[in-house]
């Protein structure tokens, strides 16, 4: 099978690594995805073990239409009942970037409609529309004129991975949090701290990294397991080889916070995965925080200044003197979409990467703490 694995802007390069250690071929970086072929075992494993993809589809029918007409007949001319019956349940997801369609959501309604009306005039009857919790999703892509229909396989994104409260949302997404300890370099020997922590997701996901613990492990549910062609042998080796994979070694991984509705959610997300024994955190105010190791990594998401009455620049400044006094010996890690509070930091960065936190473009900067002068 050909597969699309959709991931956030300046994680490609990275997933793709993680793409080819699960064993897919032909792997090609694409703007926000990577493309890649395998068979069922590989897109099974996809869904299971890639930390930084968001969804795994798997393309089925490709066309070209500019008019609506033109995209209602291309839809209609392929036969769904390969991967629909009338007794299921579907959705449609879209992404149009056309000037033949303006409307994304219209390019998706004639979608339904030619699949519907296949149905109905071979079948008799038609399969329901279902938005929330669709037995079979689709992913419908448009750039100009050319348009793929894609399975998704993953169901709800793959960023959920289930260790939060449902209707809680992480100021920092699950996939960017994973992608940021990748590129960062972390090894699992060295102690990691997050003095910033919020409610733990830089620090459950490098716990999840350290276990070698795969991110969906605890998750039930992925859309291909109500396609027709579902293996439950095949993906009960692979979840079996996964849970067999998991190393409970010692792990120091720490964080804080001054918030302390953040400190509470971070230890009950960290009870729900069982990972107590390799996370620590606690209530603190980064200034008054200290390491109690000689080198060590630290990665951290600190506040962007959105706030109404948040003195951003102070905090940086504050933020930076902590670094240079406390954290003599590590390499800091800070993403941000505030570059102008990145100056009063007063620190010059060895990297900077581009990444974005939802719709924010931000800096990923590395910097060395050095003990003495950097001459030194």
């Amino acid at each position: 099978m050909k597969l699309l694995i959709k991931t956030l802007h300046g994680l490609e390069e990275v997933l793709a690594e993680e793409v080819k250690a699960i064993g897919a071929t032909n792997v090609k970086i694409l703007k926000r995805s990577v493309a890649c072929e395998g068979d069922l075992e590989v897109m099974y494993r996809a869904n299971l073990h890639l930390r930084t993809a968001l969804k795994v589809l798997v393309p089925v029918h490709r066309f070209t239409a500019r008019t609506e007409d033109e995209l209602y007949k291309a839809v209609y001319a392929f036969d769904w009942s390969k991967h629909l019956n009338s007794h299921k349940t579907f959705a449609i997801d879209n992404t149009v970037f056309s000037e033949y369609f303006r409307h994304s959501k219209y390019a998706a309604l004639k979608t339904k409609d030619a699949i519907v009306d296949q149905f109905r005039n071979k079948m008799g009857s038609r399969p329901s529309i279902d938005v929330k919790s669709p037995d079979i999703q689709l992913d419908l892509h448009a750039v100009k004129d050319q348009f793929t229909i894609s399975l998704d396989s993953s169901g709800e994104p793959l960023n959920k991975r289930g260790y939060r409260e449902p209707g809680h949302e992480a100021p920092l997404n699950e996939v960017l949090a994973a992608g940021l300890i990748l590129l960062s370099g972390w090894k699992k020997e060295s102690p990691l701290i997050d003095p910033m922590c919020g409610s733990g997701t830089i620090l459950i996901e490098a716990a999840m990294i350290g276990q070698n613990m795969a991110p969906q492990l605890h998750r039930k549910d992925f859309g291909f397991k109500n396609w027709k062609s579902f293996q439950p042998a095949i993906w009960n080796k692979v979840l079996s080889e996964a849970k067999a994979a998991v190393r409970k070694t010692t792990l120091n991984i720490r964080g804080g916070d001054i918030n302390f509705k953040a400190v509470s959610i971070a230890e009950k997300s960290i009870r729900n995965f069982k990972l107590s024994d390799s996370i620590t955190v606690r209530r603190i105010a980064f200034e008054k925080s200290f390491p109690g190791t000689a080198d060590g990594v630290i990665i951290s998401n600190p506040p962007y200044g959105e706030r109404i009455g948040e003195n951003v620049n102070e905090l940086y400044g504050l933020i930076g003197d902590t670094l240079k006094n406390n954290y003599s010996g590590f390499d800091a890690w800070l993403i941000s979409s505030n570059m102008e509070a990145f100056k009063h930091l007063r620190l010059r960065p060895s990297k900077k990467l581009v990444l974005f936190n939802g719709p924010l473009e931000c800096k990923f900067q590395k910097y060395e703490m050095y003990r003495g002068s950097k001459e030194d």
